[in-house]
């Protein structure tokens, strides 16, 4: 329902109703009783999003990190080897571009109530959304409302399939897909059969894809999949680092190649093989992903999935002030490529 609709319905102008919204003061309460009675049955709630962006550009972008799993230490988001080098990456390329970054981290959703206001207060033009865990409701409610964003690790058919007005909207990923399972083929031509995975969130794009690469990879060779070999990590390091002594408490019999969701919890495991004997790569293989910078300054180097952060960050940025200006109009997504970065946390199985 539009303000149009509200206005016809009480009998007033869609000035009026504007009037109202806004609280204005020369409204007779009468007719501000009659409209607001309208907005109330009807629920109608307007497009304060809009309202906002009418006024003047304040060259200003938000940065939000939406990691609802790491409240208890609210720093550690800006300490994550994935989020880190994003925000330098977009506070200098709009710095570059004569624009600020205001950085704000979302653990909750009354957090997403602060972005929201962002955007009303006129704080900002626009936003970019990346972080570890993601909320869809709050993403569509958001893009309901008009709020000019650029989303990095959504899953574009989720988006695409609500019934929304994207024009504001743009969503950029890497091919964590395609990058898993060039790191898949890669262990099975080493030799490797039993191969276990570190899963990240599966409520996250990128948890999903690239558990689901490596299932897919698994199947297409006729390998198994050993469920004891499928380890809970959710991105986290300690939770990695607990679930790898799980596996080794267990019993259970190892995989001679581990695949990690992400650098931080390949690292981890690593640490957990070293405190019990277990020797990284003589014992088992190991491939992260990320190519954070600890990855090569570790011992063994460690494998990795390399993502191009740079290249997205800066898209990112390029995108959200194109739509800020009107020059993008139109829903738009990109992806780019990954590549696996060999070290020295991989070898052939031995025969």
């Amino acid at each position: 329902m539009r303000s149009e609709d509200i206005a016809k319905l009480a009998g007033v102008s869609r000035s009026t109703v504007s009037r109202v919204i806004n609280n204005y003061p020369n409204v007779p309460e009468a007719t501000r009783a009659k409209v607001l009675e309208v907005i109330e049955r009807h629920h109608y709630e307007p497009n304060s999003f809009a309202r906002a962006l009418a006024g003047k550009r304040t060259d200003t972008i938000g940065l939000f990190a939406i990691s609802m799993n790491e409240k208890e230490n609210a720093r550690r988001i800006y300490q994550n080897s994935y989020f880190a080098p994003i925000v330098d990456l977009v506070v200098d390329t709009a710095n570059a571009r004569g624009f600020y970054v205001l950085i704000h981290t979302v653990y909750s959703r009354n957090d997403f109530q602060k972005v929201k206001q962002a955007f009303q207060q006129k704080r900002i033009d626009g936003g970019i959304l990346v972080g570890t865990q993601k909320d869809i409701e709050l993403v569509r409610e958001m893009v309901g409302q008009g709020a000019p964003l650029v989303l990095i690790d959504y899953d574009i058919a989720e988006i695409t399939a609500e019934r929304l007005d994207k024009h504001h909207l743009a969503i950029i990923n890497s091919n964590d897909y395609e990058g898993t399972v060039e790191a898949m083929e890669y262990l099975i031509g080493l030799g490797h059969r039993h191969i276990g995975i570190i899963q990240g969130r599966m409520n996250t794009y990128s948890g999903r894809e690239r558990y689901m690469a490596y299932e897919d990879t698994l199947l297409k060779h006729g390998l198994p999949i050993v469920k004891s070999s499928i380890l809970q990590g959710d991105f986290l390091k300690e939770q990695a680092y607990a679930a790898v002594m799980d596996l080794l408490d267990s019993g259970e019999e190892l995989p001679t190649a581990l695949l990690s969701s992400n650098d931080d919890m390949a690292i981890s495991a690593m640490e957990a093989f070293a405190e019990r004997g277990i020797s990284v790569p003589d014992d088992l293989s190991i491939i992260g992903f990320d190519d954070v910078q600890l990855a090569s300054r570790v011992h063994p180097k460690l494998t990795s999935v390399s993502l191009p952060i740079e290249e997205m960050s800066k898209a990112a940025v390029d995108l959200i002030i194109r739509i800020c200006s009107g020059e993008q109009t139109g829903f738009s997504t990109l992806s780019f490529p990954t590549r696996l970065v060999t070290r020295d946390s991989c070898k052939p199985l031995a025969p």
